[in-house]
């Protein structure tokens, strides 16, 4: 009774952690995580008796080794070192997508791409043509990004009535997005004034971790401890830190060590020896020969895996419950009583509302239209245009990458301010009016219903 009792425990505890791994690898999960403390961070941030704790975001640390020093705010920690974590993540995914994903041949990528340049070229437009002449001209790249986390998140919500079609074209827009917000970052907002010889070293890194993908080499130091180097010569160079993690992103391993067919009769070889060594007891801890094998079998397993997927699926949980939230909390602090109906009403808050909330759908249904009826690119099937314009709605969600731009942008702290809260009012206004859109859009069942009733009717019949 008491083993019977132990077992449906342990089968129970093996469930939940099941359940948890599945939660924490969900990107809605994560977005929707963000979503709560980007709301309590403007909570506090508007009473009184504790919005001083978002002073401790101007405090100043330092790394000291010797004779080197490398010091900057808490803010800064947080948006050139942590954020170039965030990036890295970003590469790694681009480059999965591009060797195995929606972005891998012309076929699959074609529409994603051509919707993602209508989604970054109107609203940069919209956004010039109100602020042109305004020492605000400078954020025209703040409502060309698209947040994935919050625009999937909100997705998700609306549950099992959302086709996959939608799903994989909104994700592999703002993947396609995310490469243009990259470039632009990397162009056109330099952190300081470029200084050459550092982009040489970064450079000469790169090459060096080219020569080590080419190579085929797996070993995650190899990558690890040159990525250090590259960082700190780019943020040196004046291109933004951020940059150095998707540099590195491309240059890790995306093949196996070894390949299927010698990973197949490996593993089939260490499994019939598994087979030989038991003796039907069922803890086989207590088995030092199938012990030896399990670690064989492990190690086919591991050289098996890309270092890329091991790499993306490591840090993944780590970007999305510890970096992005610790990004929202020192970033969305704005106070309500900074804001006033003049500032929410400038050129920069109408260009970011405008930019988003206009430029992203009508950017991305124009452009896609147009390449549809050129015959360049077509609809996937099972995805109808009203739908699509529902997506670029909420592909007007642009929390994360448009405030990064947005502290870019600006030096003056009541601009960057502004913008902030413009990007917060804009997302939020998005994720309403998206969300209904494209709820109205959908059927009203999701199709798996469907399904079970065309099967119970063949039983029937």
């Amino acid at each position: 009774m008491n083993k019977v009792f132990s077992r449906e425990r342990a089968i129970r505890r093996r469930e939940i952690r099941n359940i948890f791994s599945i939660l924490i690898n969900k990107s809605s999960v994560g977005g929707i995580l963000l979503m709560v403390i980007t709301i309590l961070t403007l909570v506090a941030a508007n009473i009184p008796d504790i919005s001083g704790m978002f002073e401790i975001w101007k405090i100043r640390a330092a790394i000291m080794i010797g004779n080197f020093t490398l010091e900057m705010t808490l803010l800064n920690w947080v948006n050139d070192v942590l954020m170039a974590i965030f990036f890295f993540v970003v590469g790694l995914e681009i480059k999965r997508e591009m060797m195995v994903g929606e972005l891998s041949s012309f076929k699959k990528a074609s529409l994603p791409i051509f919707a993602a340049l209508g989604g970054m070229i109107l609203p940069a437009l919209i956004f010039h043509f109100i602020n042109e002449g305004e020492p605000s001209a400078s954020g025209w790249g703040i409502p060309m990004a698209t947040d994935i986390a919050f625009s999937i998140a909100v997705i998700s919500l609306l549950g099992r009535r959302v086709p996959l079609s939608i799903k994989i074209f909104l994700t592999a827009l703002a993947i396609v997005d995310d490469i243009g917000a990259i470039l632009v970052l990397a162009i056109f907002y330099p952190s300081h004034e470029l200084h050459l010889h550092y982009l040489v070293l970064a450079l000469l890194v790169i090459i060096l971790l080219i020569i080590f993908n080419r190579m085929n080499l797996h070993n995650s130091a190899l990558y690890l401890i040159p990525g250090i180097f590259l960082w700190y010569f780019t943020f040196e160079s004046g291109i933004h830190a951020t940059i150095a993690g998707v540099a590195l992103a491309m240059c890790i391993p995306s093949k196996s060590p070894i390949n299927e067919v010698r990973f197949y009769v490996r593993s089939k070889y260490y499994l019939e020896k598994f087979k030989d060594a038991g003796n039907g007891e069922v803890n086989i801890l207590a088995n030092p020969r199938q012990l030896n094998i399990i670690h064989k079998i492990h190690s086919q397993i591991r050289q098996m895996n890309p270092l890329i997927n091991r790499f993306e699926h490591t840090i993944h949980p780590y970007v999305t419950y510890s970096i992005m939230p610790v990004f929202a909390v020192a970033n969305a602090g704005v106070t309500i009583e900074s804001l006033s109906v003049e500032t929410l009403l400038s050129p920069l808050s109408m260009g970011i509302f405008f930019g988003l909330l206009l430029g992203k759908p009508f950017g991305i249904f124009i452009i896609s239209f147009i390449a549809c009826k050129l015959k360049i690119t077509e609809l996937p099937e099972g995805l109808k245009w009203s739908q699509l314009f529902s997506v670029g709605i909420l592909a007007g969600i642009g929390f994360t990458m448009s405030i990064f731009i947005n502290s870019l942008a600006f030096s003056n702290h009541a601009m960057i301010n502004s913008g902030k809260a413009a990007i917060i009012i804009t997302s939020v206004t998005a994720t309403l009016v998206g969300l209904i859109a494209l709820s109205l859009t959908l059927d009203k069942r999701p199709k798996k219903v469907k399904y079970k009733k065309i099967r119970d009717n063949r039983q029937h019949g």
